[in-house]
This record gives C-alpha cells, structure tokens and sequence, in this order.
C-alpha cells in the first residue's frame, strides 16, 4: 500500500510492521516512489513480506528482507536476504475487454491455480497475485499469455523466480 491509501506509516501491530521500499516510478505509471509491505518482523533488522507488492519489484510474498530504522521509526528495506520462492504477478484488466474493469473476473479466470491477492484500488484495478512455489508456472505463464493477446489483459511479473522463468 502507498502512503497515501490509509494506514500510518509508523503503524506496528503485534510482531507485524510495515517495510518501507523505495524505487525509481516509471514513466506513465504512478507517480509513487515508494511502497509499504507488511511484514512480521524476524530480528531487530529483519522481517518476512507477508503481502503481495504492487509497485515494487525483486520482492514477494514469504521473502526475507533486511531493514534499517530511521530517526522517524519507519523501516525502510535494504535488500533481500532470502527468497520464498514465491513469485508476484500483477494483472489490470482492459477496460474495452470481455473482463471489463472487473478484477473479480480476472480472478474467476485465474481460478484454476488457487492463488492469493489484493486488489489495487476500485479506479485502477490492478489485482497483485502471490503465486507460490509449487504452481503449474508453464499453463500459468499460457494462460497470462493469452489473456494479454485477447485482450483480457496487460500483465507483469514483479518478481519471478527461476524455476518461473525456465518454465
């Protein structure tokens, strides 16, 4: 989540605290540069994502990042230390295609591999899916495939492993 959709960015519950990342925004796509993870904190400079990230890449769901803690109390990554083995997929249905603005549809369509996600927001719906180590990646990666040629969909990979790259 962004710093502008909601929670505070200090906000600690229980052993969960939000990891802060920065990036670079790309051109014509939002104009954030930063994004907030939740994450339940391992160590006193460690903690495991437990969402799925919508802007930031080279990061997903189950991984192990190291952080730093400024003046402010807020957490901001440093580098990850060790992978889930989880992939993030993020999808936006076309406006003008048979799924419409719907994400519950992009959802229905991807049904089949039982994976998790979060919805962006109700203007942008862009859905980011956590896609776990033991999916079919290679009827997956078809699948997202065809959805973008037909129209369905534009989609990206966040982070992708390698076992779903050689897939």
């Amino acid at each position: 989540m962004c710093p502008m959709n909601g929670a505070s960015e200090r906000e600690i519950v229980g052993d969960r605290i939000k990891v802060w990342f920065r990036f670079v925004p790309r051109e014509g796509w939002f104009p954030q540069d930063t994004e907030g993870l939740w994450a339940t904190r391992l160590s006193a400079d460690t903690a495991r994502v437990d969402n799925v990230p919508f802007l930031q890449d080279g990061v997903a769901q189950g991984d192990v990042v190291r952080f730093r803690t400024d003046d402010d109390g807020l957490h901001w990554a440093t580098g990850r230390i060790s992978t889930s083995g989880n992939c993030a997929v993020r999808v936006v249905p076309i406006p003008s295609g048979p799924l419409g603005r719907s994400p519950e549809k992009v959802h229905e369509r991807l049904s089949d591999f039982r994976l998790g996600g979060e919805v962006f927001s109700a203007e942008f719906p862009m859905v980011a899916f956590d896609v776990p180590s033991g999916t079919d990646f290679a009827a997956l990666k078809r699948l997202l495939v065809r959805g973008q040629d037909e129209g369905w969909w534009h989609f990206e990979v966040g982070s992708g492993t390698e076992a779903f790259w050689s897939a």
